[in-house]
């Protein structure tokens, strides 16, 4: 039986503001490494949305982690916050500015969820991913040192801790 290794990436972040955008660059970044360009998009935009929701609503902290992990060939997006309550799909008016996010979550993926998980929940979605060949997978296992970020400084808080395997 040929087996490819698994690929899996984590991000620790308070999830403000000025740390979401660097999160969807380094999302954009491991998704590039794998060669999985295709999917930078999709990712990205749902990897906001569920951020985005841990801003808005997470409580007492907006401490979380964002995990990356392929396998076989699927792609899995997750969030995990301290907050237990977990979130729903509403139906949005046409004047509303928000409260989207879990529809276009929806919209935009294989499948999706929630759970709970500790004190807190995950949510997550998939997307299908072509993977490459397993003759050319090469799995180094290690740290990734946090990325050297733009505009980041005491006033935006600790940069994101990245942790993973790397996959060439």
């Amino acid at each position: 039986m040929i087996r490819q290794p698994s690929r899996h990436c984590t991000v620790e972040l308070q999830a403000v503001p000025a740390r979401i955008g660097h999160v969807r660059r380094i999302v954009s970044a491991q998704l590039r490494y794998w060669h999985l360009d295709a999917l930078i998009d999709p990712a990205a935009l749902g990897v906001t949305e569920l951020l985005a929701n841990v801003h808005r609503h997470a409580r007492p902290s907006k401490q979380c982690t964002v995990e990356l992990r392929v396998l076989l060939d699927q792609l899995t997006v997750s969030v995990h916050d301290e907050d237990p309550r977990l979130p729903r799909i509403r139906v949005a008016e046409s004047w509303e500015t928000c409260g989207r996010g879990l529809a276009l979550i929806a919209a935009l993926s294989e499948s999706w969820g929630t759970r709970p998980d500790g004190g807190g929940k995950v949510v997550w979605f998939t997307l299908p991913a072509l993977t490459a060949a397993p003759e050319e997978a090469l799995t180094v296992r290690g740290h990734l040192e946090p990325l050297p970020l733009k505009g980041t400084g005491p006033a935006t808080g600790p940069r994101p801790r990245i942790r993973g395997t790397k996959v060439g």
